[in-house]
């Protein structure tokens, strides 16, 4: 039986083929076809491919080159080596205009770099499960006003009900990444260990949730390790954390200070890369665990992500709209219905059910899902910056090219009186162009590698370049001869159109002077920079607005100290110790609070007695104590604050004007309102404080409730003394006496709220690095077409300064066409650069004004920018001595 042969990749096989000589092409193909067989005997077949594209690449070069078709006579090797040498001594005698074009381009082409990794990382989230194209995540989207909400998590039951109902589903998996029932952080430690350690990255999950995603484990069984109840899994890296050099598997751990219910390690699982959705380092099983009695089989509350995979062949587009129908029907309705909500029918008929691939998840920003996500309309954004960056870089060459026109018209004209006809031009400028753009390129890639890591500061990343990837040399080179085409497309048809009778009579050196493709190139380059500079101004002011806003509380000297739940009811003692501090103003014990990260709880709200009338107002449900309102600084509007010890306060909630005003209530205070927690409590609102930012400013205030309730993992701590340090160390002192094995933690109020605008910061920092770099490249292009303009005009300047032309006259008329051209870029750029950010602005409930002022300091620093950049031209032309240019007239 004949054996297989492996075959190199069939593009590069054929592009061999096409590009070289016939009389050589058997013997190095040969030769190519024998070493790649013996590479992919001893070292694969991806290495040998590797090594099989490089040859190829390396072969494509004169005297390998069969000639074109017409021109077999003519000594190929000999043209490109006079070409090459024609470039060489052009690029040392003209250093000036060499570098600003190198310099430029490879700017440039750096910057396409830097943001291209970041593209390509967003791209990657979640493409390495081995079955992801079968892998979805359930979403569930409701339409109400004319509004759209998508969200993610589902009730309890709701996962193994279609598991039942529908065979095309091979598996389901839940995951609870809900704060409020304890995932996000916690204090650990295994059993024999008396120190609390502070982690993060915790989860509840099903134990097929493991078997889906198929993540690899170091130890133990990915279908056993969650199978039985109180289980845990560590990642491997928190794994040689807590149990270095041991295989964990069975022993015990200790969740804050829960003694009563240790945990045992069903199992170490591999760490998940950076590019996925699913970061936790530790999986508690779902198996046998309530968060109340019945909730698994609760149709109630909605707190769990449900994952699916699908079996082969399985139709996710027609299977999400069965499961719709029939979980409405079967679930949904009867239980609407059941609890008497009005027009239940009505609101069913707006909402439906998605699967989402799995590799879509982390760009699906629009989704409420408590996961760290990217952006879209982020990726788009870098992604035309990049392109115009490039194309600001490709103007300098372009431009620098037709306006020294004049220097290459003699040699132009020879050739073309040789014989040498216009496609021979045309590909000596285009070898010149391309030769630019490799050098250009290698440039290029040794700055993009030296600022990666100012890039990742910018953008939060962890990027590499991919060095040892097999892709990268023939992707890096077909670009360098991609944009070296281009970028030279335009001027080898131009320099090449001369004629030489032109030529002779000199007027090739006249048209130069006033090219309107120029004037064109240089106005699109300052639209770009000015857009940019707007865009760099506008986040800035949105990211002042969000930070200077009266945001409804005070964010300032508010120390929170975390992990204090492992003190139990200590708690209340240890509150009480620090309100005795001198530095200490007074003191709070809630986990929720008005920033990112702290606990949240959605409850559905309705007046007293209307349950079974009115549509519900979906709302926040906050657990507080008595000084909860005094020590986040929070103003009653109306009512009165709860007051310690009183015990009609245990049933006394207070409202912001939100809620009330979303309840229709114009007098909340002394009214009854009840939720759908379940306990049937008739709360009396007592006061109702003014609204407040709990979220992100790019979502509205929305309706929420404070009622008295232990939830005691952060007090927060108001502080009255400037000196943070002295307060911080009584403070410390006080938690030692409390939690000796347990070092304190703690945060600072304002900076976990800067923190929720990390993106919008990021955002400003990446528009100035790019606004910088598109301004830059466009003045070096400025400052070479001055300085080529004085050099053509030096001897009407001389003849103007003979006559009595002043330096003021003189720096006039230098400038004059150029701060035009800048006024024009400005006048299309204004309402270009509005109507982006505009749309920008539009993520945010609450934003800045896109004020005239941002133009004009725009406009005027565009225009300072361009007459700085020609003035030194401008003003030596002005202070040259005229003899030296009219010594020979």
């Amino acid at each position: 039986m004949k054996k297989n042969r492996t075959n190199p990749p069939k593009f590069f096989l054929r592009f061999f083929r096409w590009f070289c000589h016939p009389k050589l092409r058997n013997h190095i193909e040969g030769d190519l076809m024998e070493l790649y067989d013996e590479r992919a005997k001893e070292s694969g077949k991806r290495n040998a491919d590797l090594k099989f594209i490089t040859d190829v690449l390396l072969l494509f070069r004169p005297g390998i080159i069969k000639p074109a078709e017409g021109y077999k006579n003519l000594n190929t090797y000999g043209m490109y080596k006079s070409y090459f040498k024609i470039v060489w001594r052009n690029l040392l005698r003209q250093k000036m205009y060499s570098f600003i074009k190198v310099g430029g381009l490879a700017m440039g082409i750096a910057a396409c770099l830097l943001i291209s990794l970041f593209i390509k990382d967003e791209l990657s989230y979640d493409q390495q499960y081995l079955n992801g194209k079968r892998i979805f995540r359930v979403v569930g989207v409701v339409k109400n006003k004319g509004e759209v909400m998508a969200f993610s998590t589902f009730q309890a039951p709701f996962a193994k009900s279609v598991k039942d109902d529908y065979p095309e589903i091979e598996q389901v998996g839940r995951l609870n990444a809900v704060e409020l029932f304890g995932a996000g952080n916690k204090e650990f430690r295994r059993a024999d260990v008396e120190d609390n350690s502070y982690d993060e990255g915790f989860a509840y999950a099903d134990p097929t949730l493991l078997e889906i995603f198929q993540i690899p484990m170091v130890f133990g069984n990915a279908s056993k390790a969650l199978d039985a109840p109180n289980t845990i899994v560590l990642s491997k890296r928190k794994a040689e954390k807590y149990f270095p050099n041991e295989d964990p598997v069975g022993k015990l751990v200790i969740l804050n200070n829960d003694e009563k219910n240790p945990l045992t390690v069903g199992g170490v699982m591999q760490d998940y890369p950076s590019n996925t959705h699913f970061q936790f380092d530790f999986l508690i099983t779902l198996k046998g665990k309530e968060f109340w009695p019945g909730e698994q089989t609760s149709w109630c509350c909605d707190n769990y992500q449900t994952y699916l995979l699908l079996s082969e062949g399985a139709d996710p587009k027609v299977l999400a709209s069965k499961v719709t129908a029939s979980s409405i029907e079967k679930y949904y309705l009867p239980k609407m219905l059941e609890d008497g909500v009005p027009n239940a029918r009505e609101i069913l008929k707006n909402a439906h059910l998605e699967f989402q691939p799995v590799s879509n998840i982390h760009l699906d920003s629009e989704i409420k899902d408590g996961l760290s996500h990217g952006n879209r309309n982020t990726l788009w954004l870098f992604g035309g910056i990049a392109v115009f960056i490039l194309i600001i870089a490709c103007i300098n060459f372009i431009n620098l090219y037709t306006a020294r026109s004049a220097n290459r018209a003699k040699e132009v004209g020879l050739r073309k009186v040789t014989g040498s006809l216009r496609s021979n031009l045309i590909n000596q400028f285009l070898t010149e162009s391309i030769f630019f753009s490799i050098l250009s390129f290698v440039l290029a890639v040794a700055l993009a590698a030296a600022l990666l890591p100012f890039f990742n500061s910018l953008a939060g990343k962890s990027l590499t370049v991919p060095w040892s990837d097999w892709w990268l040399l023939p992707v890096f080179l077909a670009a360098a001869i991609v944009v070296g085409f281009f970028a030279g497309l335009y001027p080898a048809f131009y320099l090449s159109g001369f004629k030489p009778i032109e030529v002779i009579k000199g007027n090739v050196a006249r048209g130069s002077r006033s090219s309107q493709m120029r004037s064109f190139l240089v106005v699109f380059q300052f639209t770009v920079s000015i857009v940019l500079i707007v865009g760099t101004f506008v986040t800035y002011r949105q990211m002042n607005f969000i930070l200077n806003k009266k945001i409804g509380f005070d964010k300032d000297q508010v120390l929170l100290l975390h992990g204090a739940n492992t003190l139990d009811k200590k708690v209340f003692t240890l509150k009480d110790e620090l309100l005795r501090l001198p530095q200490v103003k007074s003191a709070s014990i809630s986990d929720f609070l008005p920033v990112r990260g702290t606990k949240r709880n959605g409850n559905t709200f309705w007046n007293k007695g209307k349950v079974k009338i009115d549509r519900g107002v979906t709302g926040q449900n906050w657990e507080v104590d008595v000084d909860y309102i005094k020590t986040m600084g929070m103003k009653i509007a109306d009512g009165r604050d709860f007051i310690s010890n009183k015990s009609t306060d245990s049933l006394g909630v207070i409202i912001n004007q939100s809620m009330a005003k979303a309840l229709g209530l114009k007098e909340p205070v002394g009214n009854e309102i009840t939720n759908n927690n379940g306990d049937g409590k008739q709360y009396t609102v007592i006061g109702v404080v003014e609204d407040f930012h709990f979220e992100s400013m790019k979502e509205t205030i929305g309706p929420l409730m404070l009622r008295l309730s232990f939830s005691p993992n952060i007090v927060s701590v108001k502080v009255n003394n400037a000196d943070m340090h002295e307060a911080i160390n009584s403070i410390t002192d006080v938690w030692k006496k409390f939690s000796m094995h347990q070092p304190i933690r703690y945060s600072f109020l304002d900076q976990n709220y800067a923190m929720m605008y990390q993106d919008v910061e990021r955002s400003g920092r990446i528009f100035t690095s790019f606004a910088v770099l598109a301004v830059v490249i466009a003045c070096l292009g400025l400052f070479a077409l001055s300085a080529f303009m004085v050099e053509q005009r030096g001897k009407e300047i001389s003849v103007r300064l003979v006559l009595g032309a002043s330096v003021k006259n003189v720096f006039r008329l230098l400038t004059f066409n150029f701060v035009k051209l800048v006024l024009i870029a400005f006048v299309i750029a204004t309402p270009l650069a509005w109507y982006i950010m505009n749309q920008w602005l539009q993520d945010f409930a609450y934003k800045t004004e896109i004020g005239w002022d941002i133009f004009l300091t725009t406009g005027i620093l565009s225009v300072v920018i361009a007459v700085l950049t020609i003035s030194y031209q401008s003003v030596r032309a002005a202070l040259m001595n005229p003899v030296s240019n009219l010594r020979s007239e």
